[in-house]
């Protein structure tokens, strides 16, 4: 049984997310149209999504970018002080699979070979309507009770 203060964390958590954007060396595609889906055009506040610079206030871990061999350990520290309940998401054809790069040497390869990924947002680069829909989705599936 939860006590009211951690069923209250989990609805704002559930209600408010606030993402956390991490370029893991895409060609900055896909970084354009994360920034672009926080604009007002796009206006995912509504949904009460906010872009955040910190790992330690974040719920959601952006990645856009294939993971190289030098961002491995970088990347595990930022997801490592983020607050539990965490997510990922792998934004682009490269955070979801390696994309035109997958294969080289220097490359671990998408996001989910190092990290547990909740949601894929394939695309080359994909549209900020894409990224908001993901978002979402993974709040609806978060608030149904599956990980």
């Amino acid at each position: 049984m939860k006590s009211i203060r951690e069923q209250v964390v989990a609805w704002a958590r559930k209600k408010s997310p606030w993402l956390l954007h991490y370029n893991s060396g895409s060609c900055n595609g896909c970084d354009i149209e994360t920034v672009a889906a926080i604009t007002p055009s796009f206006d995912v506040e509504r949904f009460g999504i906010m872009l955040h610079g910190t790992p330690r206030h974040a719920d959601v871990l952006v990645v856009t970018g294939a993971v190289s061999r030098q961002q491995e350990k970088r990347i595990l520290r930022i997801y490592n002080q983020m607050a539990e309940p965490k997510f990922v998401v792998a934004v682009g054809a490269c955070a979801c699979s390696g994309g035109v790069m997958h294969g080289c040497y220097g490359l671990l390869g998408g996001a989910d070979k190092l990290l547990p990924v909740s949601a894929y947002i394939p695309g080359c680069p994909p549209r900020p309507e894409a990224l908001i829909d993901g978002i979402v989705k993974l709040l609806t599936q978060v608030e149904g009770g599956n990980k």
